[in-house]
């Protein structure tokens, strides 16, 4: 996907978040964050948004200190919650929009480009908790576009979980899972070792192969209710370790 791409998933996914959190309340329990209401919903999603804004527009070269995410939580005033949320979305479109080709600055995954990487990163953080906003207002979820749900899940698995370095040591692999885009020329592998995860484009041997429309899979290796069940094939308790180990919180 382009930069353009992302920045008007971005807009939109942002933009329906809010109308679903208006619908919701700030008092609405968050279903799919436990703990959650609305109102941490939302103040989450504006920090990470201005956070963003921040090294985007500011062409931020280091990474700056941040607060802890129950001080950012405790922070939230409910009168200006919804009006700051919606501030923050608009100025980081804006600011990704404005921001130069060659922008440089600090980065935490692999990517084309720093622009690159923080339209993409946030289009897909922003998607997630859509569908977050969504549940907590008792709606069922909108499917992602397709090629944003692919671009997802070449996200997830191929630059957050396996951007590090291999284990020194060969350790235990504990299955390996076959992903497969229901109706798409698009599949995945993924290997869970004891201590890390390794995933690549394409077919390979698996344990457990899982089938699904792009959408349902970008959701449900996010831990997130897919709106259709998934075909499962083999090991399906490999299904579970997955949903008990693997958790991106940032």
């Amino acid at each position: 996907m382009e930069v353009v791409e992302y920045i008007s998933a971005l807009e939109r996914e942002g933009r329906l978040l809010i109308e679903s959190a208006r619908i919701a309340g700030l008092d609405a329990a968050v279903p799919t964050c436990p703990g959650w209401h609305v109102r941490e919903l939302l103040a989450h999603v504006n920090y990470v948004h201005r956070w963003a804004t921040a090294y985007v527009a500011g062409a931020l070269t280091e990474m700056v200190p941040e607060p802890a995410e129950e001080e950012i939580l405790r922070s939230a005033c409910d009168d200006e919650l919804f009006g700051s949320a919606e501030e923050g979305h608009l100025s980081l479109v804006r600011a990704l929009g404005d921001a130069p080709p060659d922008l440089n600055c600090w980065t935490f995954l692999p990517a084309p480009s720093p622009l690159a990487m923080w339209a993409r990163r946030q289009a897909h953080e922003t998607a997630v908790h859509r569908v977050d906003a969504e549940l907590a207002a008792g709606r069922l979820p909108r499917p992602l576009d397709q090629r944003l749900a692919i671009d997802g899940v070449d996200e997830l698995l191929l630059a957050f979980l396996s951007h590090g370095e291999p284990p020194k040591e060969a350790e235990a692999e504990l299955g390996a899972i076959g992903l497969e885009a229901r109706g798409l020329a698009e599949s995945w592998s993924v290997r869970l070792g004891e201590s890390d995860v390794r995933a690549e484009r394409g077919e390979a041997p698996w344990d457990l192969l899982i089938r699904a429309r792009a959408s349902d899979l970008f959701l449900l290796l996010w831990n997130r209710p897919s709106l259709e069940e998934p075909e499962l094939r083999g090991e399906t308790a490999l299904l579970d370790l997955w949903r008990e180990r693997i958790r991106v919180t940032w």
